[in-house]
């Protein structure tokens, strides 16, 4: 990828966690949530990334809109790094990323009408001139986003869990964001009604020239959103392709159970199922080489002293294994 077309560029970022004991509260060890990622995505893409929970994904996204510092690495933004960037130039960052977070019911303040929730990051950033100015930015927010402007004087409680998701949409949308993390934002909410979030989600980047970062679990969702996919397991990328040839040509054994796990109108017509066998390992005590060897089905020897590194397996088409 050229570096005039990257929007967004990653370079061997690392996120751990401290853990402190002992007599003196010393560190005596560290949760490694992120490790050594890197990865590119170019303006008005999605980047879905994808593994099991506890795999990194949502530290990964909260360290790229800079709401987690992170322990290495750089980020690119807009030819920016803002790695380390702080007070106003950090403030000033924020109306140019946001976040949609999972949970449509934790999210939003109960204690606030939705016309305030929308509000505050509009005061926040002086964005209106006057009150007049205000109250006519959020009604339109609210009818981007398919409610109606009469909402803005409810309290969440009075919403559906979609509804509310709408609400969180239209709060990250108030600053005029240009790249947004969506973490896992339908995951918490019905399948009927998934299908419109991500609908309007959708409608929202092409009207708007919006850059996603989709954060999910479910590979058909992602699939459906996503122009590149990023495959993680404990704290790596382990595959990363433009989404239809990941899903067309898996390369990694890992990349290959998760897609098998995909249901299935007959599931007696399903071959080649993958059954992975033992839990994900510990990101406080990783197994050395190939963090998956105690799962794959596919390990030898050397996966258990070395540590593959993402190389090209096809054409644009990175995956990090011995065994492919």
């Amino acid at each position: 990828m050229s570096t005039e077309k990257c929007f967004l560029k990653v370079q061997n970022l690392v996120k751990e966690f401290p853990i402190n004991g002992g007599f003196w509260g010393r560190q005596v060890a560290a949760v490694k949530a992120v490790q050594d990622i890197s990865f590119e995505i170019r303006k008005g893409e999605t980047l879905g990334l994808v593994g099991e929970s506890g795999c990194g994904k949502s530290t990964l996204g909260r360290c790229l809109i800079r709401l987690l510092d992170p322990s290495s690495g750089k980020i690119i933004f807009n030819n920016q790094d803002i790695t380390t960037i702080k007070g106003e130039e950090l403030r000033a960052l924020r109306r140019k990323m946001q976040i949609i977070f999972q949970d449509p019911y934790s999210s939003l303040n109960p204690r606030m009408t939705i016309g305030a929730i929308i509000e505050e990051p509009l005061i926040i950033h002086s964005l209106c001139a006057s009150e007049k100015d205000l109250k006519d930015r959020v009604a339109q927010l609210l009818e981007t986003v398919g409610l109606r402007p009469e909402a803005l004087n409810r309290y969440p409680h009075e919403f559906s869990g979609g509804q509310r998701q709408r609400v969180g949409i239209a709060r990250a949308l108030a600053v005029d964001p240009e790249l947004i993390i969506c973490d896992e934002p339908v995951s918490a909410l019905d399948v009927s009604i998934q299908a419109q979030v991500i609908n309007l989600l959708m409608d929202l980047q092409q009207k708007l020239g919006l850059t996603y970062i989709f954060i999910a679990h479910d590979l058909k969702v992602v699939e459906h959103v996503s122009t590149q996919v990023a495959v993680m397991y404990l704290g790596k990328i382990v595959e990363l392709a433009e989404a239809s040839e990941l899903y067309l040509h898996p390369q990694h054994p890992y990349t290959k159970a998760l897609l098998s796990a995909i249901p299935i109108p007959d599931p007696r017509a399903k071959e080649n199922r993958v059954i992975l066998h033992g839990d994900v390992p510990s990101p406080i005590d990783p197994p050395p080489g190939c963090h998956f060897h105690p799962r794959c089905p596919q390990a030898a020897e050397e996966c258990k002293s070395r540590v593959p590194q993402l190389e090209n397996k096809r054409p644009e088409h990175v995956a990090s294994c011995y065994r492919v």
